[in-house]
């Protein structure tokens, strides 16, 4: 299952994040995808401040992941991108950050390797003119019904 949503600009992005949010907000593991500038840490912005987050939102380049409590919910956002190798995960205890329930959105994604679980859904962004497109892809049954759960932006 797939969809395609047109985003023109940095609010329709924010809108998407915000619809992701409430399909993700009982937990689930979301790959960003999309080359560097395409959008994936506006889109997680969005997503973060969605579920509650008041505060600025950081690319986690340097820290490969920032945690965010958000009343109940657990919302890890990882960027892999300086990932020499995806060993260098196990040093920061990769596999206690997947519990069910709790929310993963991971950047560059293929850094992670056989390191990371695999995701319900991808969003893949790519540069479309002066705006961005995204593309959405369920790759399980969980991410097959969020996906169901967007309307168009």
């Amino acid at each position: 299952m797939q969809s395609r949503f047109p985003l023109p600009d940095e609010s329709h992005t924010l809108q998407l994040g915000q619809q992701l949010a409430a399909a993700l907000a009982g937990g689930g593991v979301l790959y960003l995808q999309g080359d560097l500038g395409a959008g994936k840490t506006t889109l997680s912005r969005g997503i973060i401040q969605a579920l509650g987050h008041s505060g600025a939102v950081k690319s986690p380049t340097y820290t490969l992941v920032e945690p965010y409590e958000l009343g109940d919910l657990r919302l890890f956002h990882f960027d892999l991108y300086r990932l020499a190798d995806p060993e260098e995960l196990e040093f920061i205890g990769i596999r206690d950050y997947f519990d069910p329930g709790t929310v993963c959105l991971i950047e560059w994604p293929d850094r992670g390797a056989d390191r990371i679980p695999p995701p319900d859904l991808i969003l893949t962004l790519e540069k479309v003119g002066r705006g961005r497109s995204a593309t959405l892809s369920a790759c399980s049954e969980s991410g097959q019904t969020m996906l169901g759960a967007l309307t168009n932006i």
